[in-house]
């Protein structure tokens, strides 16, 4: 079984192309930083930085909603490959195919720790009549207002 699970922070903005033809195919590309559970050398703030590869409208979703600093959560599998570059050396690669991907903050955690907001306004969540954000249970969760749903990235 070839299954990866991934949570981390987006080193960069996720580089998008489309592939060529009739039917044109979305391809993202972006690096995860993913922090160490332990460190061999005592390092407080160890990584590894695994490069990953989204494809049609997983690819789409990254463009539109994935963004430097983002924390997600993903699913996918380990592909490898080579290529010979410009000087004649084989070179070999290691990507996560991405098969699912979703946030793993939110968007006032985000905000809080200094991150990018990734262009969200009121932490995601639209102002009630009055002009004040719902307030937040104890628990954290926070319901939907009616209304919004279509400008919700999921539905």
């Amino acid at each position: 079984m070839n299954k990866v699970i991934l949570m981390g922070r987006l080193t960069r903005d996720p580089e998008v192309r489309y592939s060529q033809g009739e039917n044109a195919t979305a391809i993202a590309r972006y690096t995860l930083a993913v922090d160490r559970r332990f460190n061999r050398n005592g390092d407080e703030n160890s990584a590894d930085f695994i490069g990953c590869v989204a494809f049609g409208r997983n690819a789409e979703f990254a463009e539109k909603y994935l963004h430097k600093g983002t924390k997600i959560a993903l699913t996918g599998r380990i592909q490898t490959g080579s290529y010979t570059n410009r000087d004649g050396v084989r070179v070999y690669t290691t990507d996560v195919v991405v098969e699912d991907q979703e946030f793993a903050e939110s968007k006032n955690s985000a905000n809080n720790a200094g991150y990018n907001n990734g262009g969200y306004q009121n932490g995601g969540f639209a102002e009630g009549p009055s002009g004040q954000q719902p307030a937040a249970p104890a628990d954290g969760f926070m319901n939907i207002p009616d209304g919004i749903d279509e400008e919700l990235p999921f539905n």
